[in-house]
């Protein structure tokens, strides 16, 4: 079993820190996404979208899709639960991890390809929209610091993916300038709590 990723990327740090969390230990294949490895004939087999992180399976079977490779693990090693463990935890966890993801992760995502030109020899930047996407995102920080005023962390009273997925945001946010604000408080908080666990170095 392998995965292949590309180490200075945020998607699959989301998974390296859930696995981190269980305890899994891996195999990591590095793709240079920058010199277009991910687009070779060898990785389309492997996910049609040339997508990383990748997980491949002993039997070859491939698995992509960051969320959907950590619902895998979930399922083969439940413990300790990152995805909920009752019915409603489970829900609950799902939907900020789908806020987080659509409203802060991916907007920063659109703000970095589409204001840095990174990938432009594969895509058409669109500036204007990268820079509403970044708009977007900082705006989005509003809403956690408002959630995060009430929980210790974004899902509830216990440690997530969602919280997994903010904070490798809120970390790649940094290189399209888009930062938590000094006075959001409870932000830096959570941040800070979050960081003194150890898969965070993942």
């Amino acid at each position: 079993m392998k995965i292949y990723e590309t180490h200075t990327a945020p998607s699959p740090r989301r998974v390296r820190i859930f696995l981190a969390e269980k305890n899994i230990p891996m195999e990591y294949v590095q793709v240079d996404i920058a010199k277009g490895e991910n687009l070779s004939a060898q990785m389309r087999a492997k996910n049609p979208m040339v997508k990383i992180p990748i997980l491949e399976l002993d039997d070859g079977t491939c698995i992509s899709e960051t969320h959907s490779i950590c619902r895998y693990f979930e399922e083969v090693q439940p413990e300790p639960p990152l995805l909920g463990r009752t019915a409603l935890e489970k829900a609950q966890i799902d939907m900020w991890q789908r806020f987080v993801e659509l409203h802060l992760f991916m907007q920063v995502g659109m703000c970095f390809q589409h204001t840095t030109g990174y990938f432009k020899d594969r895509m058409n930047p669109i500036n204007e929209y990268g820079v509403e996407a970044g708009k977007q995102a900082q705006s989005f920080l509003a809403v956690l610091e408002e959630r995060l005023a009430i929980h210790t962390y974004i899902a509830g009273d216990h440690f997530s993916v969602a919280d997994i997925t903010a904070v490798c945001a809120i970390d790649f946010a940094r290189v399209v300038k888009i930062k938590v604000l000094d006075e959001q408080i409870h932000i830096k908080r959570w941040y800070a709590l979050v960081n003194e666990r150890p898969s965070m170095q993942a």
